[in-house]
């Protein structure tokens, strides 16, 4: 029993001399881990896209994920779901570069930061757009959870027993009290997001007007996202206000970091969605960098405005004027 004792007491000496991680050493690990790019095959020759690593069965509790590469324009399209995150909601060639592993459903949870090497977690919604959109140089970098499938992320809640009811009266043709509580519902539901909606807007506002430009870009693509499906105004229209604003201002946003093709993409979008402050367009300082690159600018916004001098009459004047030659046209 004594020599127990003793054997137990130098085993002890011993482990306690072994030296233990600290605290700090694993958030320094997990810094790296989150920060570290991911191993890239190599080809013989640069193509469009390439998987790093297919679907494969993970370890129990895992989820099955994936890695591809692909270059810009992307033909995936996006969609955010009931946790504010960034779900595949189509995949299509004809649209740009995408690849055979990406699927409807899916969800993106690392993508490429703006610029170099950093491989950003995806936060939200509004943080993988700006990732992506901003991000000019080198192929795109993203990396999914495979959902095979299920789409129930970014559809409504289960039913609840007020819902079925709902459901059975309407399928009967009969108005009952599972109607009316289905509606009185879904009206508050409607006005609390609305609200929420609405808040986040006015917060991206007053990061933008106190130039965190970035910050409030991604605030404004979480509130365009938030736009309510099968949206019709009481004018018909099929966006709402907030929507015509918000795309508005992304544009403000892109331009204010020097982002023109995504800025004037967001331009355009506003416009066709009916935002229609032309003269607003054509002379607010936040859109001078887009307003910057003439060419581009007015091939955005002569689709919707009528241009401000005939380009083409003036031309044609100047070839019918022998004085107006080796002028400028």
């Amino acid at each position: 029993m004594g020599r127990a004792l003793i054997w137990l007491a130098r085993k002890k000496r011993a482990l306690n001399t072994q030296p233990q991680p600290s605290f700090l050493s694993f958030l320094q690990a997990a810094s790296l881990a989150r920060r570290a790019r991911p191993a890239r095959a190599t080809t013989a020759e640069p193509t469009t896209t390439s998987s790093v690593s297919p679907p494969a069965a993970s370890a129990a509790g895992e989820a099955a994920t994936y890695e591809v590469y692909l270059d810009k324009p992307l033909g995936v399209r996006w969609a955010r779901g009931k946790d504010g995150a960034a779900y595949v909601s189509r995949s299509d060639p004809a649209l740009g570069n995408t690849d055979d592993a990406i699927a409807p459903g899916d969800k993106l949870v690392r993508v490429s930061a703006s610029f170099g090497d950093d491989i950003w977690e995806a936060l939200n919604f509004g943080q993988v757009m700006y990732a992506i959109k901003t991000r000019n140089a080198g192929q795109v970098y993203l990396k999914f959870e495979r959902k095979y499938g299920d789409m129930t992320s970014m559809e409504a809640e289960t039913l609840s027993a007020t819902e079925r009811r709902f459901k059975s009266e309407r399928g009967g043709g009969n108005y009952g009290v599972g109607t009316k509580e289905v509606q009185a519902q879904n009206y508050v539901k409607a006005k609390e997001l609305a609200a929420e909606r609405v808040s986040l807007f006015e917060g991206a506002l007053v990061k933008y007007n106190a130039g965190k430009h970035a910050d409030a870009l991604v605030d404004f693509e979480n509130v365009l996202a938030m736009e309510p499906a099968n949206y019709l105004g009481d004018d018909f229209a099929r966006v709402t206000q907030v929507y015509r604003a918000t795309q508005y201002n992304i544009a403000c946003c892109y331009s204010a970091i020097g982002q023109v093709d995504a800025g004037l993409e967001a331009l355009d979008g506003a416009m066709q969605s009916g935002f229609s402050a032309y003269k607003k367009i054509r002379t607010d300082p936040n859109l001078a960098t887009l307003r910057a690159d003439k060419k581009a600018f007015a091939a955005v916004i002569d689709k919707y405005d009528e241009p401000l001098l005939n380009t083409e009459a003036i031309a044609f004047l100047k070839r019918l004027n022998p004085f107006s030659k080796g002028e400028d046209e």
